[in-house]
């Protein structure tokens, strides 16, 4: 059997290290690791957004995702992670923030846990390692990425 057919139903994705987890993203989203640029922060009302990073001429919203993957609000950072997100016809780039490597691996996807939130698309099994694969629109305009009280508290303390 020809490699080709063989990994038929396999698909790539980028592994990236969101706090102390390891998450995956479809590859055809990703369209590059940025270094850690200079994070222009401006007010807003929007609970996930942390700033814009220019990228290429472009204006990129960065999205801290780490308060709900990771329940702490990130830190530093090495990288941002660039990816397309999906505005009715149009796609846009948007950043999050990734802690350590990121990897490209190729494996089959499996459906999601019935009880994973809605921002997870499936899981990949990489080794003895289960791994979550985001879905980057479903997360940043998650119900749950509304932030409480508590989240600030226990970030601060």
């Amino acid at each position: 059997m020809s490699a080709a057919v063989e990994n038929a139903d396999n698909k790539s994705y980028v592994l990236v290290q969101i706090g102390d987890r390891r998450f995956a993203m479809s590859a055809a989203t990703v369209s590059e690791l940025a270094p850690p640029v200079r994070l222009h922060q401006f007010p807003q009302s929007s609970p996930l957004v942390a700033g814009v990073i220019v990228r290429r001429g472009r204006i990129v919203p960065v999205y801290d995702v780490s308060r709900i993957l990771a329940g702490k609000n990130s830190s530093a950072h090495r990288f941002y992670l660039v990816a397309s997100r999906d505005f009715g016809s149009v796609r846009e780039p948007s950043a999050i923030p990734v802690d350590g490597e990121c990897e490209l691996v190729t494996a089959p996807m499996q459906t999601p846990d019935p009880a994973s939130p809605k921002y997870i698309s499936g899981k990949l099994t990489i080794g003895e390692e289960t791994i979550e694969v985001l879905d980057l629109n479903a997360l940043v305009t998650s119900a749950t990425a509304q932030p409480n009280e508590s989240d600030y508290a226990e970030s601060e303390a």
